[in-house]
């Protein structure tokens, strides 16, 4: 964009801002408000309390079906295979969704850019049900797992564009707090998930997990679509860029393919994983070098640097690396050292999910009121480093490593909304869901390389191949608890590593104000 461009633009949105803000940004530089940096600083929203509050709800019950399918299939897929007599596939259920899920984040997050919210939202609500109608009705494996991955396709867009849709009706001070509500989704979701496909697959069909995709995703677009044309539009009509972002796609699918394969189907050191990393490698370079040639890039590469992203993007994916790799893993040290049963190991989870969800509510809270918002999270990670520290180096009863879990969760959770709103808060009103649709897509990939970290470190510990999850308790069983207590050590020790480095990065991001309604007598005694 040329300086008679930025000016344009600069004049554009000031003309729309509040009469005290205008003033304030027209004093600044053109320089100063580019599109790779100009604050999220929205005018009033004209919607009532009652209207935000509908569209709220029918966001968190949108999201809950792109939590809750990432989970539910688990305990069903024993009833699958049998069905089809098809064991060896059964992986590829789960793998071909979080695949297409990860892939197409960043796209619906660019498309409703250009396209609108509410176009993208239609799109990937419908991508979703068609996924599950086909899943329900699937005659074979193969055709099981192509439907998944459709309904992946699904999934990776529910989420960037819901958050970008809670950016256009929230101030970005208000924002934490609805940040914290999502958090609770996910972790409804990801209780609630096992439970059900179990209840399902043993007591009623396994094809209800996809039918039961149907009336929640018709009750989310009845309560949504009509609030959608109050919302205000941010969008920009302009080409796009699908060489970009089939690139992008590209390199994601096969690192992510590394990362689920590798140490498990094929060694970490064979042709055919070193052959695919330099694939992954060599389309990433490419998508890097178009990025910087084309006009209108998919993802604009400035984006994703200056003084907040590159920070926010990597604390916020290493908090959620972290929690993801001990969900993981941890059901194994359950069962090994404390010798919990499976069920028993799924819910001594709940605590690491729970109180994450209290921190994040803790952290939007706080963003509401506090003019230095940044340093809740900045003592949350921190608080995490040493705990984690502590699980390293303590030898606990079950109580008590339940609650050092809990106070490492209760830091770890401030992360989430600090991350995403200064993530939205530092790119222009147009790019606020390529931002999104960028940081979930880091997101997944730090979470698929932590899971596969924290497996790496096991195997090599332990010295032999293991079960992972909580599967063959007799293999599980056979391993001393002393040995596993020992390999454990260096997976707690990689999570405090993973948080210390969030806290660094916090300490580093730039703390920009935020928009919108703030006490007073709050922002003195943070002062």
């Amino acid at each position: 964009m040329n300086k008679f461009e930025r000016q344009s633009s600069q004049s554009a949105d000031t003309q729309a801002l509040p009469d005290d803000i205008a003033d304030e940004l027209s004093r600044l530089p053109s320089e100063v408000i580019s599109v790779s940096d100009s604050p999220s600083i929205a005018p009033p929203v004209p919607l009532t309390s009652d209207e935000v509050r509908t569209i709220v709800i029918s966001l968190m019950l949108t999201m809950f079906l792109a939590a809750l399918d990432q989970t539910i299939v688990a305990t069903a897929l024993p009833t699958i295979g049998r069905q089809f007599h098809d064991v060896s596939n059964l992986s590829w259920v789960i793998t071909a969704y979080l695949l297409a899920s990860t892939a197409v984040a960043p796209v619906f997050g660019t498309l409703s850019d250009i396209y609108g919210r509410r176009a993208m939202l239609i799109t990937s609500l419908s991508l979703f049900v068609a996924g599950s109608i086909l899943c329900a009705i699937a005659p074979s494996m193969p055709m099981l797992i192509l439907a998944r991955g459709l309904q992946g396709l699904g999934g990776g867009g529910i989420m960037p564009v819901v958050q970008t849709v809670i950016s256009d009706v929230v101030s970005p001070r208000e924002r934490g707090q609805y940040q914290a509500y999502f958090s609770s989704v996910w972790m409804v979701g990801g209780i609630l998930g096992p439970v059900i496909g179990g209840v399902f697959a043993e007591h009623l069909h396994w094809s209800m997990i996809f039918w039961i995709n149907l009336p929640l995703a018709a009750a989310a677009l009845a309560l949504l679509l009509p609030k959608m044309n109050k919302i205000p539009v941010f969008h920009r009509r302009r080409e796009v860029d699908w060489l970009g972002g089939v690139l992008l796609m590209a390199s994601a699918v096969v690192f992510m393919l590394v990362l689920t394969w590798g140490g498990t189907r094929y060694a970490w050191l064979s042709p055919t994983v070193l052959a695919m990393v330099g694939g992954a490698v060599a389309l990433a370079f490419t998508f890097v070098w178009h990025a910087r040639r084309a006009d209108e890039p998919f993802l604009p590469l400035p984006l994703l640097g200056g003084t907040v992203a590159p920070y926010a993007l990597t604390a916020g994916g290493c908090a959620l690396g972290a929690i993801t790799g001990l969900t993981v893993q941890l059901p194994l040290y359950y069962e090994s050292v404390y010798r919990l049963s499976a069920s028993e190991a799924g819910l001594a989870l709940i605590p690491l999910a729970a109180v994450s969800t209290c921190g994040a509510a803790i952290a939007g809270r706080t963003m509401a009121r506090a003019k230095h918002y940044k340093r809740v999270a900045v003592v949350g990670t921190s608080w995490a480093a040493l705990c984690g520290l502590g699980l390293t180096f303590l030898t606990l009863p079950l109580w008590g490593l339940l609650l050092l879990m809990a106070a490492f969760a209760l830091g770890l959770g401030t992360t989430f909304p600090v991350c995403v709103v200064s993530l939205q808060n530092s790119v222009a009103r147009a790019q606020v869901g390529t931002i999104t649709g960028a940081m979930n897509f880091f997101r997944s990939l730090m979470s698929s390389f932590a899971v596969a970290a924290f497996a790496a470190i096991l195997l090599i510990a332990l010295g032999a191949d293991i079960p992972l999850a909580g599967e063959h308790h007799g293999a599980v069983n056979a391993i001393p608890s002393a040995d596993m207590m020992l390999a454990f050590r260096y997976v707690f020790g990689a999570a405090a590593a993973m948080m210390a480095t969030a806290a660094l990065c916090l300490i580093a991001m730039e703390e920009r104000p935020l928009a919108g309604p703030a006490s007073a007598q709050a922002v003195e005694m943070a002062e």
